[in-house]
């Protein structure tokens, strides 16, 4: 049998706060057994788990993975103004007057992704 990507694991400063972030743009919780301090932190949510992990070194160049949320009972611009209320940054914004395109943000420790259009949207502009 193959392998199955159990976690997406991404290394961080601070675990347990950068897994609040995640949590709460994915309408999801932090696990249960992770508090302040911990080495790690998970958030388990429909799509992917996101598992955090504390190093010692900072964040100095782009990421070479990320994760590309597409919202599911909001808009793409709904869904960037709350992630942006959340702590995050848009970094680019590749959206297009005919309504597609992406807007690429930062987490709060800086780890790119990016919002695409929701299916409605999609399905709306004849790109599902």
């Amino acid at each position: 049998m193959a392998s199955l990507v159990r976690h997406v694991t991404i290394d961080c400063a601070d675990p347990f706060g950068l897994a609040g972030f995640w949590a709460q743009a994915l309408d999801s919780i932090v696990g249960e057994d992770d508090n302040p301090g911990d080495e790690e932190a998970l958030v388990e949510s429909a799509g992917a788990s996101l598992l955090f992990i504390r190093v010692p070194d900072g964040k100095s160049v782009k990421n070479r993975v990320h994760l590309d949320l597409q919202p599911q009972d909001r808009s793409r611009d709904e869904e960037v103004e709350r992630l942006v209320a959340l702590g995050a940054t848009v970094l680019a914004d590749r959206r297009t007057p005919d309504g597609k395109g992406w807007v690429t943000m930062a987490d709060p420790e800086g780890n790119e992704f990016c919002v695409e259009r929701s299916q409605a949207e999609r399905i709306a502009t004849g790109n599902a």
